[in-house]
């Protein structure tokens, strides 16, 4: 107990968890104007965000109709069971959905395909933070100031900061590369190694064209003369730039 906060105690007490969830997983999915949908997987161990182990998850099973939690939430869990079992590595203690009872049905049903039944797992609703725990047909709702629900609120949280750090990458990355597009004589090989070098198309306008030749290979002193004419008249319309990076 001296190693373990007490909110991981209490949170253990208030689930009534067999086990103490000292390692625990929050899960979240989420969109960009309904698309690139991901699950973010985030971990916290003894009450601290573990970054070095979140993950992405670009979501396969989308169909025609458009983003769906329930069929993303089956999926990621899947996944990420599937690839900690296919390592030889433990599963979490807690399992954590950011969702209501739709959403945690989704994720048990998803364990019980693998065959797995000892997992705590609940979900967290966001309107009255009532949390979900499988066989419970009435959510418990724990006071505001209450460690549990503080934990996993941080949880869930944490999973939706990364998610939304890695849409931001994403659509800077788009945008960046959509100002690099129909430019003669930049093809994807050297529209990468532009990238990589500088960035964004904001650090390319301001660099020399001297510089851009001399940092890129296969970039002559013309053809970088050719990409800054290009790139000069959409000066003011770029305002997109990388915010926030990644941590896993």
């Amino acid at each position: 107990r001296d190693r373990v906060p007490e909110s991981v105690h209490a949170l253990q007490r208030d689930i009534n968890s067999p086990q103490l969830p000292r390692r625990i997983e929050g899960i979240d999915i989420s969109n960009f104007q309904g698309t690139d949908t991901v699950g973010s997987l985030v971990v916290m161990v003894d009450g601290k965000p573990k970054r070095s182990e979140y993950r992405i998850f670009r979501i396969r099973s989308e169909s025609e109709r458009g983003p769906d939690d329930f069929a993303s939430i089956h999926e990621v869990v899947t996944r990420r069971v599937s690839g900690l079992r296919r390592r030889s590595e433990p599963l979490p203690d807690l399992l954590m959905i950011d969702g209501g009872k739709g959403q945690l049905s989704s994720a048990v049903d998803a364990l019980r395909q693998l065959e797995i039944y000892d997992l705590p797992v609940v979900g967290l609703a966001k309107r009255l933070e009532e949390i979900f725990v499988p066989g419970q047909p009435e959510a418990i709702l724990l006071p505001r100031a209450s460690a549990s629900l503080r934990l996993l609120q941080v949880l869930r949280d944490e999973a939706h900061r990364f998610a939304v750090t890695h849409h931001r990458k994403l659509r800077s990355k788009r945008t960046i590369a959509s100002g690099l597009d129909d430019i003669p004589g930049i093809g994807p090989k050297r529209r990468q190694a532009l990238l990589r070098e500088f960035g964004s198309v904001r650090q390319l306008r301001e660099a020399d064209p001297e510089k851009i030749a001399s940092s890129v290979k296969g970039v002559s002193l013309k053809l970088a003369q050719q990409l800054k004419q290009h790139l000069q008249p959409t000066e003011e319309a770029d305002t997109d730039s990388v915010t926030e990076g990644v941590a896993a």
